[in-house]
């Protein structure tokens, strides 16, 4: 991570994004800026850059391998008769339960941290989830032996996530400074992040814990407009280069806020992947389908207006999902849309007991997926008719 190292242009930002699929760090400092003289406007970019694309990005990474297999896992264990099903759910609360370490190891990855400051950080991702628990005393066991620590779900994502940030850029100054680094850097890293985020954890969960709620009520209370904003915004947010999974769960969506949320995600990446089908057949309708729809932001940045159509259709749909269909989803299924399919599992998960299978089914086929491809089809075609969309506007550049 070298303090020459540019920040990267806001422009590029969508660049940047493509660098999940290969696994690349971002290496470039926030400071670089700073170092080099420029302006603060230069600093602001590469510090959101880093913490706001880089590192919700790797936040994302380590929610996907915790808490969202984990849920699956729980799912698939459910169906699964004996002992067998019985460890396969084990094995999905285990992995739910570590969620803060997989933030925190996620993050680190991302960021361009080194082996040390990397491992700690997964302790410090935990100790930030579960700070409310730590400090009330309830995911402490003591007796008269031993004292043994119960962790209960995922705890605070966002609590995690800060106080692995500033884990990792402490870490990061202390790093092969010294002749015993073994020692000093995984020790400067867990205390001071592992501080923070006892510090801000609570507050933090209490914060988030809130805003999720009014979210929440406010789309019980308003379904019509509230199931327009929800979708729009949740479904643009997948686009971006930052993560609407990470975002569905800090915020804790649930009922038809989530279900909202859900479809509006699905819209995005069921929209691409039908719309921008005539440029780049089976392989770009799998990748934005299944994949995601951020696969679409350099193209959206040379023309905004390939973004009308998912997003029109998503404004649409958000509000039958709302007030007509009242089509429910949890936090973890929110922001994923139907990558990996995981926002229809979640679906199933949260309406299984209180609809019909068929009818279910049928419901999360016909307004998950076929009603997203017509709606941003036929919109797509009126605007490519109108010369608003050109040939090749949504071609996929080659891999």
């Amino acid at each position: 991570m070298s303090a020459s190292s540019k920040p990267i242009p806001a422009s590029k930002s969508a660049a940047t994004s493509n660098n999940t699929a290969t696994g690349k760090a971002a290496t470039a400092p926030y400071s670089a800026a700073a170092a080099e003289g420029h302006g603060p406007l230069d600093w602001l970019r590469a510090f959101g850059n880093r913490f706001f694309i880089e590192g919700l990005t790797g936040m994302a990474h380590g929610l996907f391998a915790t808490l969202i297999i984990g849920t699956i896992l729980t799912q698939i264990g459910a169906f699964i008769p004996g002992t067998v099903g019985g460890l396969i759910v084990l094995m999905g609360r285990v992995a739910s339960s570590i969620t803060g370490a997989g933030i925190g190891l996620g993050t680190a990855r991302r960021l361009g941290a080194d082996a040390f400051v990397t491992i700690s950080a997964a302790a410090v991702g935990q100790v930030g989830a579960q700070a409310s628990g730590l400090l009330s005393g309830s995911a402490i066991l003591t007796d008269d032996v031993s004292t043994a620590l119960l962790l209960r779900g995922p705890g605070e994502p966002l609590g995690a996530f800060v106080a692995a940030c500033v884990a990792i850029e402490v870490g990061r100054l202390v790093s092969g400074r010294t002749p015993v680094d073994i020692l000093v850097t995984p020790l400067t890293t867990v205390v001071v992040g592992g501080g923070v985020g006892l510090l801000v954890g609570p507050p933090i969960s209490s914060a988030m814990t809130a805003l999720g709620q009014l979210v929440n009520w406010g789309t019980e209370r308003q379904p019509l407009l509230m199931g327009v904003i929800v979708a729009v915004i949740m479904g643009m947010v997948l686009t971006l280069p930052i993560s609407s999974a990470a975002l569905g769960v800090i915020l804790g969506l649930s009922g038809i806020a989530a279900g909202a949320a859900t479809i509006g995600c699905t819209t995005q990446m069921v929209g691409f992947a039908v719309a921008s089908f005539r440029e780049n057949r089976w392989s770009g309708l799998l990748a934005q389908g299944l994949g995601t729809s951020m696969l679409q932001m350099p193209n959206i940045l040379r023309r905004p207006l390939i973004w009308v159509p998912p997003t029109l259709a998503s404004a649409l749909l958000g509000p039958v999902a709302t007030a007509l269909l009242h089509l429910e989803s949890n936090a973890v299924g929110s922001g994923m849309g139907s990558a990996g399919l995981v926002g229809q599992i979640m679906t199933w998960q949260t309406m299984s007991s209180a609809m019909p299978t068929g009818q279910l089914l049928a419901t999360i086929v016909l307004f998950q997926f076929v009603a997203p491809a017509v709606l941003t089809l036929a919109i797509s075609e009126f605007m490519r008719a109108r010369g608003w969309i050109r040939p090749g506007d949504m071609a996929l550049a080659a891999a």
